[in-house]
């Protein structure tokens, strides 16, 4: 099936819904490095953050 190709304003949201997944993900990823440098981390917090970074970059555009 050919894809046909996106109007300004598509690729505007689309640009728009990258960008907020990428943020985000970089985000979950800079709080997990922070947890994880703790001496005394919270494993169970890391485990949450990095499910829902995985829920994040399984998430369609």
């Amino acid at each position: 099936m050919p894809f046909l190709p996106l109007n300004a304003s598509e690729t505007h949201d689309f640009r728009n819904q990258l960008h907020e997944l990428l943020m985000g993900h970089r985000d979950l990823d800079q709080a997990i490095t922070h947890l994880t440098e703790n001496p005394t981390p919270d494993d169970l917090l890391i485990r949450r953050l990095k499910k829902r970074k995985l829920v994040l970059k399984d998430q369609p555009l």
